[in-house]
């Protein structure tokens, strides 16, 4: 355990659910002492998602039906898994180095680069299927230091990526690898991603085209290139007609009034797998078009250990580079959300907190 730390860090509090006004700049945040199986860690970079944004306005709320990015008012149980305790650092996308043990811990060596999923399965007797959140059920990389158990954590001290594309690598392209994995794609077949030119979308195609199937994705007509670049066979503009009983599998992240069409999409026994809802989350059904074909619906939260362990060793095997949008210092979060929630551009954005030096690569 490291006796030289300083007793307090700059950060980001989420003071309540609602506009960038909830977040709040502090320095005089207290550092956090590492518990039992707990490593302290030294946020490197932290990136920006949905999520994230999600869960400061109350969206994960029964209540909210709308699209992403519309601010609630009364929102309570707007959280992953209901009610937040507030004040909260978010950030579950995290790019740290290792800097203390608490009880139980120090398998990690001191200094190791780290990364880990933004979700965990944590199962209870009342909720089998329950998971925690970085940034969400506890205090996450908004700040200058966190907490994380070491069970969670992967080394990747050697992967010839700089920080801040690692930081974008737990939230994007593990929810990919999970889509991928549970939808059951594999080398041959053809797969539809929607919201291909966001963070999580462009790595869902990266990842199917190594895995060797055909990817083709939908998104805005000005961003094509990226994702074409990333190992699309063919984009689809938001509004344009998709072929029907084409697909093997679905990516979805959007959701929103063209569900029916993503559904007649699929060829019969396809697969669907969602974690996204930014186009709404209410949507409208034929139910003879799902169980007359076949098809298979999969809800996409947290992926198996196994699967991020498999990504992982594909980044330290320099196999995957996110593309990177852009950068900001993390005190400037409200304009790095703002420009994140404006799409126009592809790739994802990232936050570096005060005093981070990035390293050659």
């Amino acid at each position: 355990m490291m006796t030289d730390l300083p007793q307090t860090m700059c950060g980001v509090y989420l003071t309540g659910h609602g506009g960038p006004d909830k977040l709040e700049w502090r320095e005089d945040i207290p550092v956090p002492t590492p518990g039992q199986g707990e490593v302290l860690v030294r946020v490197l970079a932290a990136g920006v998602n949905n999520t994230d944004i999600n869960t400061r306005e109350g969206w994960y709320s029964r209540n909210v039906t709308g699209a992403t990015g519309e601010t609630q008012e009364g929102v309570e149980a707007g959280g992953w898994s209901g009610s937040l305790d507030f004040p909260l650092i978010q950030g579950g996308d995290l790019c740290g180095e290792v800097l203390a043990f608490g009880p139980g811990a120090g398998a990690l060596p001191l200094g190791a680069r780290v990364i880990c999923p933004i979700n965990q399965p944590r199962p209870t007797t009342d909720n089998p299927v329950g998971f925690e959140a970085l940034g969400s059920e506890f205090n996450g990389a908004f700040a200058e230091y966190c907490l994380v158990r070491e069970a969670d954590l992967h080394d990747v001290t050697d992967a010839p990526l700089s920080h801040v594309e690692l930081a974008a690598i737990p939230c994007a392209y593990g929810t990919a690898a999970g889509l991928l994995h549970r939808a059951g794609v594999a080398e041959g077949q053809d797969v539809l991603i929607t919201g291909a030119t966001g963070g999580v979308g462009l790595a869902a195609v990266e990842l199917a085209a190594q895995m060797g199937a055909r990817a083709s994705g939908v998104g805005s007509a000005g961003k094509h290139a990226k994702v074409l670049e990333a190992g699309a066979v063919r984009m689809y503009d938001r509004d344009e007609a998709l072929p029907e009983d084409h697909f093997h599998a679905l990516i979805d992240l959007v959701g929103g009034p063209r569900w029916p069409n993503l559904i007649d999409a699929l060829r019969p026994g396809g697969h669907y797998a969602v974690a996204g809802a930014i186009g709404g989350p209410i949507v409208e059904a034929d139910l003879r078009r799902i169980y007359l074909r076949d098809i298979t619906i999969h809800g996409c939260t947290y992926q198996p250990p196994e699967v991020f362990a498999g990504l992982v060793d594909m980044v330290r095997e320099g196999r995957v580079r996110p593309t990177i949008a852009a950068t900001y210092p993390l005190r400037e979060i409200a304009r790095a959300q703002a420009e994140f929630q404006s799409k126009a551009q592809a790739g994802k954005f990232v936050l570096v907190p005060p005093g981070v030096q990035e390293r050659s690569v």
